[in-house]
């Protein structure tokens, strides 16, 4: 395939929490309040900082990512690039990628990103969105594209058989199999405006739905895409991750941090600070990686109990 061109995006992304509360206040509503069950205990966390943002919001972090060797990549939206970082925080690598969002690691151990997370794009006959992929130990790696066509493409996660969902905020929730085509009948009936987010977890994907009144956290199950139910309300809920302790984290614009069992449909708070932007969990750890919108990203340890630590 043909390297990826990259251009500029023509002005930076409309901040889905901007847009979702200004919206709100046009309305005359006030902001949503956060809707959830609460689960009895959460465990106390201890939290650092990895990489620091050297222009705060500027570097913006929009998604983060591990590669097969461990090494974290993370999407700068507004700097249009995915930057990979070593052990002690420094920029080993940049991939130009235009309004990147989610980092993945696909099957054949390329590294799959969305791009186009630019509202721009939601204006009439503009499909500027997308997904590219590249190969992260390549000494000059290229973006090359796997999807175009998109309206705004933002989360993404693979399944055990090589799919790729991807969450486009104008259109819903699409599965990509492994040849770059869609699979129409299954998306159809996943479409819905407003979703962010996006995981894998079990037999099922999750979504986060943003733009509306009430956030929610959606399962939509692989193997029946239109029998979708609400796993859990919250307001400003954007990015998620499973992690291998079976909880869902969500990241909230709102700087909470949340877990959220699936099973049980309650939720706890792990961390309340800056605007959160996404969550990722490291490669044979239980801690946590989270981008925030002022472009730090941060370690978060969970401290369970009998831990120790």
């Amino acid at each position: 395939m043909k390297p990826f061109p990259h251009h500029r995006t023509r002005s930076r992304r409309g901040v889905a929490a901007g847009a979702a509360l200004l919206a709100l206040a046009a309305a005359g509503v006030a902001a949503p309040a956060t809707a959830r069950a609460q689960s009895d205990s959460c465990p106390s966390v201890t939290v650092s900082t990895v990489a620091t943002a050297v222009i705060p919001f500027v570097d913006w972090a929009e998604n983060l990512g591990f590669d097969a060797q461990g090494n974290l990549w993370v999407a700068r939206l507004y700097r249009n690039e995915v930057q990979r970082y070593d052990a002690a925080g420094r920029i080993t690598a940049t991939v130009p990628v235009p309004s990147p969002g989610a980092i993945r690691l696909g099957p054949d151990q390329l590294l799959y990103v969305v791009y186009g997370d630019n509202s721009l794009n939601f204006a009439p006959g503009v499909h500027d969105s997308g997904v590219v992929r590249f190969d992260p130990a390549a000494a000059t790696p290229v973006a090359e594209p796997f999807v175009s066509g998109l309206t705004m493409a933002n989360g993404a996660a693979f399944d055990s058989a090589g799919n790729l969902y991807v969450a486009d905020t104008g259109i819903g929730v699409l599965r990509v199999r492994p040849d770059a085509t869609i699979d129409t009948e299954w998306s159809a009936q996943a479409r819905m405006f407003g979703v962010n987010g996006l995981a894998v977890h079990g037999d099922s994907v999750y979504t986060t739905v943003y733009l509306t009144p009430q956030g929610r956290l959606l399962r939509i199950p692989i193997a029946d895409s239109a029998r979708q139910s609400t796993t859990v309300e919250t307001a400003l809920a954007d990015d998620l991750a499973a992690s291998r302790d079976g909880f869902l984290y969500v990241a909230s614009t709102s700087g909470a941090l949340l877990r959220v069992d699936p099973d049980t449909h309650t939720t706890c708070t792990l961390l309340n600070r800056d605007p959160l932007a996404a969550v990722a969990a490291l490669p044979n750890s239980d801690d946590l990686m989270v981008a925030t919108g002022r472009g730090d990203v941060l370690r978060v340890h969970l401290r369970t109990s009998g831990s120790g630590s």
